[in-house]
Parts: structure tokens; sequence; C-alpha cells
């Protein structure tokens, strides 16, 4: 079922539930408006037959004989009078009789001066009427068809209201949930036409600041994920293809030297198997680098995270940097006592980085004559700040504008080999980290490179 139908069948439902109660409550108010009129009505036909039997005025004949006849044609109000021993003094018809009189009632009516009730269908009242000081009780009864008559008019009218307007309000629930929900058959229609060939189209948020905005606005967020990770993948298959060409071609170009001859020396055996082994190396590291950089592109809740301190981090990259190069010099200052280890404890994946210390270390110890890096550690408000500083060759203004860009190589490249993936991919896990990278350097005074991540 559509949202318009189910918004449509809702709306009709719940102005259903509160017009019935609506016209429920008019009639509950206009029938007991009906039965205290009527009420009254007997109250003053009581008196009034009363005081003109007590009076003397008419005959008690000619009232009784007007009762009868008018019976006949209107709902007449049939009065008695008692004395307050119960004796009966009057009646207008005491062969029908619709009020039993007893002792007991006329005891209650004396005792609370006026009784309201029903006798069947018929309304009845009962009460103490003086009458030149003698106290008399007075018992009239009658049936309200003309105000029974009015209220299933009413009844009629309601119910003819209640349907039509139910009909009425379903029609314009529809109407109006049609329009509602148009935009949103546009949203799916401009949605419909996107596809992996034109992800850049986006949805046109109209600034009306409403619910269909957001939705515009989150659609197109997804959108420029969705965009991003296909340009990810295609620069990802692409770079692959195009870096791995070159070791290979190197390291078939050298096994196929080796088979020009058949006979060749230890010796040149020993240079062409070694230049092979370089090759794969190179190869290895840039699979490895690669590999990285894939895993960098995840979103940050598919990683596994846990709380790290940086100065345990950073002692584990220093480690693996001079596993590889023992004449690397590396030193790790502490700016700050940190009191609260929570200063210097970040929430993250310790394999990322400690990936992306050891190419910061690298990095300075790589393009410093005295290959070393000073790592300085500090926290302010809700960052842990660390800085990788060499005294190298430092890196031009255009270079630094580039050297995050997948396998850029600047004009420094000549003084260290690389593929130009590590700085990527060291970007990627500390944006991935929520952090920030940037670099201070100037050409022949060295760099320094200052990372800042929030800690816990």
């Amino acid at each position: 079922m559509k949202i318009r139908h189910k918004l449509t069948l809702r709306y009709t439902g719940v102005t259903a539930v509160v017009f019935s109660l609506f016209v429920l409550a008019v009639y509950l108010y206009s029938e007991h408006n009906r039965e205290k009129e009527f009420f009254r009505d007997l109250t003053r036909e009581a008196v009034t037959k009363a005081n003109l039997f007590l009076s003397k005025s008419v005959d008690s004949e000619i009232m009784q004989s007007i009762y009868h006849n008018n019976r006949q044609f209107i709902d007449e109000v049939e009065v008695a009078v008692y004395s307050t021993d119960f004796q009966l003094l009057y009646h207008d018809a005491q062969e029908i009789d619709i009020i039993k009189e007893t002792p007991e009632l006329i005891k209650n009516v004396i005792l609370k001066k006026e009784l309201e009730f029903y006798e069947g269908n018929y309304q009845g009242v009962a009460m103490i009427y003086s009458y030149e000081g003698v106290d008399y009780v007075i018992t009239a009864a009658a049936y309200d068809g003309y105000g029974y008559a009015k209220l299933d008019s009413l009844a009629k009218l309601l119910m003819i209201l209640w349907l039509s307007s139910l009909v009425v309000l379903a029609v314009l629930g529809y109407l109006l949930a049609r329009a509602a929900l148009r935009p949103v058959s546009k949203i799916v229609d401009e949605v419909d036409v996107i596809s992996e060939s034109n992800l850049d189209t986006r949805l046109v948020v109209k600034k009306e600041h409403d619910e269909l905005d957001e939705l515009s606005e989150t659609f197109n967020q997804m959108l420029d994920r969705l965009e991003e990770s296909f340009d990810n993948q295609k620069m990802f298959v692409s770079n692959v293809a195009h870096e791995l060409r070159t070791p290979l071609s190197a390291l078939v170009a050298e096994l196929e030297v080796a088979l020009l001859r058949e006979q060749r020396t230890g010796e040149e055996y020993k240079t062409i198997i070694t230049n092979a082994l370089g090759d794969a190396k190179n190869l290895k590291h840039l699979i490895t680098g690669l590999l990285d950089l894939a895993k960098a592109n995840y979103d940050f809740n598919q990683i596994t995270t846990e709380e790290l301190r940086l100065d345990e981090l950073l002692l584990d990259a220093r480690e693996t940097v001079l596993k590889v190069n023992r004449d690397y010099s590396i030193d790790l200052i502490f700016d700050q006592n940190a009191e609260d280890d929570r200063l210097i404890t970040v929430m993250g994946n310790a394999y990322l980085l400690k990936t992306a210390f050891a190419n910061l270390i690298e990095n300075n110890c790589k393009f410093s004559e005295n290959k070393s890096s000073d790592v300085q550690i500090s926290f302010f408000q809700e960052n842990s700040i660390i800085r990788f500083s060499d005294n190298g060759i430092g890196i031009s203004t255009e270079d630094i504008d580039k050297i995050f860009t997948p396998f850029y190589r600047g004009a420094n490249s000549s003084h260290s080999k690389g593929q130009g993936i590590g700085m990527t991919l060291t970007q990627k896990i500390i944006h991935l980290h929520s952090g920030t990278i940037v670099i201070h350097s100037r050409t022949g005074e060295g760099t320094t490179f200052v990372v800042e991540i929030p800690h816990i």
C-alpha cells in the first residue's frame, strides 16, 4: 500500500474517531438539556394544575375531562395531589395512574422536598407544594414525545453530517497527501536516473528547511560518499595496474636477461638474482602500501578500534622503523606532563595509526642528512598533538600542495626511494580518526608534520 493511501486511511480514521466523539457529545448534551427542560415543564404543569384545583378555580371533573381529551392528541401531563398523610385529593386519570404512589414515596418526598425520576419511558416529578399554609404532595408524569422527536431528528442530522463529512474529509485527505508527497515522487524520479555513470548528479534542495530538504541533503551526502568510494576504487584499480607494471616489467626483464645465454658465471647469476630480489622487494613494499591504502578508505565504524596511548604507539612505530633502518636516529620528546592518561589516549586502530606514525618518522629520516626525526607529544583542550620534525632538505611550496596526492613524487624524490603512497596513506589514516595533519616546511631548513587527534 502506498504512503498516500496509508496517510488517507489514517487521517480519515483519526478524523472519524474525533468527529464521532464530537457527534456523541452533541447528542448527549442535547439529551441532557431535553431531560432537564422537560422536568422543569412537569414541575410548572404540576404547580399550575394543583393551584387550579386547590383554589377551586376550575372544577376537578372539568380538569379531568380536559386531560382525557388532550391525551388523544398530545402528551398531556398527568397530575395527582395528595395530602401529606397519603390521602388522594385529586388525580387526572386514576385508572391510568402512571406514577404508582405509595406511602414510601410520599415519605421520601416529604424528606427530600422534590424528586425527579423515570417510570419506564415516562418522566416524573414529586414535590411538596404549600398552599395557604398547608403542605401538599404533588406528582406529575408525562412522555416527552416532542422532545424525543426533536432528538431523533438531531440524531439523523448528525449521522448525515458525520457520513458526508467523512467522505469529504477522505477526499480532501487523499488530495492533501498526494500534494504533500508530490515532492517525494519528484525525488524518486530524480533518484531513478542516477547510476554509476552519473554519480555526480545531485538532488535539488529547495531551501525550505523542511523534512524533504533534510531528505534531499542526506541523500546528496550519501551520493558524495558513494562517488568518493567509486572514485577511490577506480583510482585504486588504475594505480595498481599502473604501478605494478613497472616492477613486474623490471623483474621479467632481469629473468629474460638471465636466459639469453646458457652459460654464465656465478658472479653474473648472483648479480641477476640480486637485481630480481630487489625488484621483488620493491613489488612487495608496493603491494603492502596499496593494501594499507585500501584499508584506510574504510568507514571508521567498520574497523576495529580501542583506547590507545599515543606514547606507546609512537614507541612501537619507532621500534618498527629502527628494526629496518638501524642507522636512523629517533627522539621522543614529551612537552607536557600528562597527569591524566586520557589526554594522550585516543580511540583508534592500532595497526593503522602505527603505520601512519612510522611513515612520518621514516619520511623525516629519509630526507634529513643526519637521518634523524624529533617526535614531540603534547595536548591542548580536546586534542592530542604530535609533531614530527627534521632538519633536512625541506619541501618546496609546489610540492606541499601535492604531497598527499597518491603516487606523487616531489622534486626531492631523488634523495630516497619510494612509491608515493606513504603520505597519502598517512593522511587518510589521520582523517579516518577524525584528526588533521598540517605541513610546515622551508627548502633547506627542514620539515615538521603536525598531527592533531581528539583524545578521549
